[in-house]
C-alpha cells in the first residue's frame, strides 16, 4: 500500500503536496492493533474501598433522584455499543495474515535502528468537544495516543501527521483544534510533518468533525523495550495520569445519559464540572518515560488504554507470567469513583474499559523502582508486581 499526503491549503499545515486526480482519501498502513486477545483473570478484579465520598456521592445522587436502582442497572462497555472481544477476535484473525502485529507500535527495521510507527483517534471524546465547545487540547489528545503508544518501545518520535475530515470546513473552529496538534507534538519534542483536511458534506453533522493521527519515532535495536527480559519479582510502577484521557468515552455518555446530568453539572465533591474533568487532555508521556529509560533497568511498557489494566498490561509480558496488582497503592481519581457509582459499573468492568488514574505502566527491576519512586514522588506508584501465571488479579 502506496502512502501519500494531501496539501491542507486551508490551514497550511501541511508541508508536503502531491497533485491526485482523486477525491481526497489518503490511506496509511496501519503499524499494529493495541487490542490483543487475552482472557484474564478478571473475575478476581475488586476496586479500593469508596469509604466516605462514595457514600456521600451516593446519598446526592439519591436525593436529586438521578439514578434509580443502579444496582440492577450496572452499564457495561459492551452495553454501550464497544465490544472489546470482537477487536481481539479481530487482531487474532489478522495476526493471521500479518504476524508480528499486537504491540503498541509498529517496527521497521531500518540499519541498526527501527522506525517505530502507531495510529489511532480520539473516539467519542470528540461528541464532549462538540457539546462543551471545548476544542483547544483535543488535538494534545491526538497526539498523546500516538506518541504514548510508541515510547512503549523506547522510542522517540520523530514526527506527526494529523486528518481532519468535517463537512463543512469552519477554519476557525479548524484552528482551534489543529493549535492543540501543535501543543501536542510540542509536549512530545516532535515535527507536526503534515496533515490532510477533508470536507466531506453530509457525511458529518453540521459543526462535527472526526480525527486520527500517525507517529513515526526511532530506537537503536539494541536499545528496545520488549519485556523480554522481565521476569517474576519485577516491580510495576505506575505514573498518574489526568483522568479518563481518550479512551472509554462511550460509556461515559451512556452513564451521563443514564443519569439525566449535564456536562455542566459540578463533579460531585470537586469544584469543577463534569466536562471539565472529562475533557481534561490526555498526558503526554514521552519526555518522561525517555528520561526513565535513558537511566536504565527499564523491562517493558505498557499504555494503559482501551482495556485498561486487565487487557494492556499483561501485552508486555512473556508467556507464563502476569501481574499482581496492589489495589490501594494509588488514589483512584473522583472522576472514576463517579463513573462507577453513577452507572452501577462493576469493579471488573472499570478496570478493563477505563485507567483508573494510571496512564502509563513501566515494569522494571527492584533496584530500579527505588531510584524512579524516590525521583517522582508525585506523579508515580509502586502498583504491583510480576507474578507467576498469566493475567491480572488483584490484592
Amino acid at each position: 500500500m502506496s502512502m501519500s499526503c494531501g496539501s491542507n491549503a486551508e490551514l497550511v499545515h501541511f508541508v508536503a503536496v502531491l497533485n491526485r486526480a482523486s477525491d481526497k482519501k489518503f490511506y496509511f498502513s496501519k503499524p499494529s492493533i493495541c487490542k490483543p486477545s487475552i482472557m484474564p483473570l478478571s473475575k478476581q478484579l475488586c476496586l479500593q474501598p469508596m469509604a466516605a465520598e462514595e457514600v456521600r456521592m451516593r446519598s446526592t445522587m439519591k436525593r436529586r433522584s438521578l439514578i434509580s436502582n443502579s444496582k440492577n442497572s450496572g452499564l457495561t462497555y459492551k452495553d454501550a455499543g464497544v465490544d472489546i472481544d470482537a477487536g481481539s477476535e479481530l487482531v487474532r484473525r489478522i495476526a493471521k495474515m500479518a504476524p508480528g502485529i499486537g504491540g503498541f507500535g509498529g517496527l521497521f527495521p531500518l540499519g541498526d535502528s527501527y522506525l517505530v510507527a502507531g495510529t489511532d483517534g480520539v473516539g467519542t471524546k470528540l461528541k464532549l468537544a462538540f457539546e462543551t465547545g471545548i476544542h483547544e487540547t483535543i488535538g494534545i489528545d491526538l497526539v498523546a495516543m500516538s506518541v504514548n503508544d510508541i515510547v512503549t518501545s523506547g522510542a522517540k518520535p520523530l514526527f506527526f501527521l494529523d486528518y481532519f475530515a468535517t463537512s463543512h470546513l469552519d477554519v476557525d473552529l479548524a484552528e482551534k483544534v489543529i493549535k492543540g496538534i501543535v501543543d501536542g507534538c510540542q509536549q512530545s519534542n516532535c515535527t507536526l510533518l503534515g496533515g490532510e483536511t477533508a470536507e466531506m458534506p453530509d457525511f458529518y453533522a453540521d459543526g462535527e468533525y472526526d480525527l486520527s493521527g500517525f507517529a513515526v519515532g526511532i530506537v537503536k535495536k539494541d536499545s528496545v523495550i520488549d519485556g523480554k527480559n522481565i521476569v517474576e519479582g519485577d516491580v510495576l510502577i505506575g505514573l498518574r495520569s489526568s483522568g479518563v484521557h481518550s479512551n472509554g468515552f462511550s460509556l461515559v455518555r451512556r452513564v451521563l445519559a443514564h443519569t439525566g446530568l449535564s456536562l455542566k453539572d459540578q463533579l460531585p465533591g470537586e469544584s469543577i464540572t463534569l466536562g471539565e474533568a472529562l475533557m481534561a487532555p490526555t498526558v503526554i508521556y514521552v519526555k518522561q518515560v525517555l528520561d526513565i529509560i535513558s537511566k536504565g533497568g527499564v523491562k517493558g511498557i505498557a499504555h494503559i488504554t482501551g482495556g485498561g489494566f486487565t487487557d494492556n498490561i499483561p501485552r508486555v509480558f512473556p508467556k507464563g507470567l502476569g501481574a499482581a496488582i496492589y489495589k490501594d497503592s494509588w488514589e483512584i481519581s473522583p472522576v472514576f469513583r463517579w463513573i462507577q457509582v453513577a452507572g452501577g459499573i462493576e469493579d471488573a468492568e472499570m478496570r478493563r474499559t477505563f485507567n483508573m488514574g494510571i496512564g502509563m505502566v513501566l515494569v522494571v527491576s527492584p533496584e530500579t523502582s527505588v531510584r524512579i519512586l524516590a525521583e517522582r514522588r508525585n506523579s508515580a506508584y509502586r502498583i504491583g508486581e510480576v507474578v507467576s501465571g498469566e493475567g491480572v488479579i488483584y490484592h
